[in-house]
């Protein structure tokens, strides 16, 4: 039990010297930078990478080209259903030419020959059906030539009056509206068609390509990383013991170790963390149940930090 108690006791004491030696080394954080996720916005396989990982790239570089079969296939439908929609509506707005009438005039002539004919048989052959010459079935072979003759005479009249008259003007404006609509069409698929190149939305540095020239790239999934210029900051957790020594605007010293070099630096934010997990310290000293807070630190002089390493070391140490 003697040997027991003995052990104990070191062990918490050994406790005790990591947490000093951790108070004394400061609050430990990492080095981090803002950075920004490119996605298309269509589906589509990856043609051509552009760039590589560690480039420099300005807003509106190409960063790759991706294939996309059907969009191509839709613009070429929508550019012929434009066309299409275009000669229905010109048709429309300009009425029949000079060779329509010339052709509806010729049929109107053919159908009025073969109804003037139809009318002679049909009378001659009821006289002498009513004088029992004929038969009832040959009658009514005659009367049924007869109304078929008349009824295709006045539809050609009728098409005959209405072009010479000009299209309605609801005919008109639903032309109109079937070529606005084709319009629309292509101009969306001129879009699409324009989504084959991912384009860089602001001036970055590439810090990751998820995937390689032939691959297959998902709407919305995250093609490229980039981090933002003059982003660069400090990043610590702290326990809720902890936090009222860091106040926005408050100024402290930042030690990067791989460096050996200190910088001056300013609170720009403090808040705090969903979970226990999200804690960076390396060794931490939170109490149990107590809250853990985020603290964002900036170099006063930016051009200091823009140079350091991502995820490497950093202390606070006053």
């Amino acid at each position: 039990m003697k040997k027991l108690t003995i052990i104990s006791l070191a062990v918490a004491t050994l406790l005790a010297a990591c947490n000093s030696n951790e108070q004394a080394a400061g609050i430990k954080g990492k080095v981090k930078k803002s950075s920004i996720a490119v996605a298309p916005k269509v589906p589509g396989r990856i043609l051509s990478l552009k760039v590589e990982e560690g480039d420099f790239v300005r807003a509106g570089d190409t960063l790759a080209i991706l294939d996309i079969p059907e969009v191509e296939a839709k613009k070429h439908q929508a550019e012929g259903a434009l066309l299409a929609a275009k000669a229905q509506y010109e048709m429309a707005l300009n009425g029949a030419t000079a060779e329509q009438f010339a052709q509806i005039d010729a049929k109107l002539s053919a159908v009025k020959e073969q109804y003037d004919f139809a009318s002679k048989s049909f009378h001659r052959m009821k006289n002498m059906y009513e004088d029992s010459l004929i038969s009832a079935q040959k009658f009514d072979e005659v009367k049924m030539k007869y109304i078929g003759a008349k009824a295709q005479y006045e539809g050609v009249l009728a098409k005959k009056k209405e072009v010479t008259k000009g299209v309605r003007n609801e005919k008109v404006r639903m032309a109109l509206g079937t070529m606005q609509r084709a319009e629309g069409a292509v101009e969306l698929a001129k879009v699409a068609e324009s989504e084959r190149f991912v384009i860089a939305p602001k001036s970055m540095e590439i810090s990751t390509i998820t995937l390689k020239e032939g691959e297959l790239s998902l709407a919305g999934y995250s093609l490229f990383v980039g981090w933002l210029p003059n982003s660069t900051f400090f990043r610590f957790t702290v326990a809720e013991s902890e936090v009222n020594q860091y106040k926005v605007g408050a100024v402290h010293t930042v030690y990067v170790p791989y460096l050996d070099k200190s910088i001056k630096a300013k609170v720009s934010k403090v808040s705090a963390l969903t979970k226990y997990a999200d804690r960076t310290t390396a060794y931490p000293t939170a109490k149990l149940g107590e809250s853990a807070f985020e603290i964002q630190v900036k170099a006063i002089d930016q051009q200091e930090a823009n140079h350091l390493f991502v995820n490497t070391n950093a202390l606070i140490k006053d």
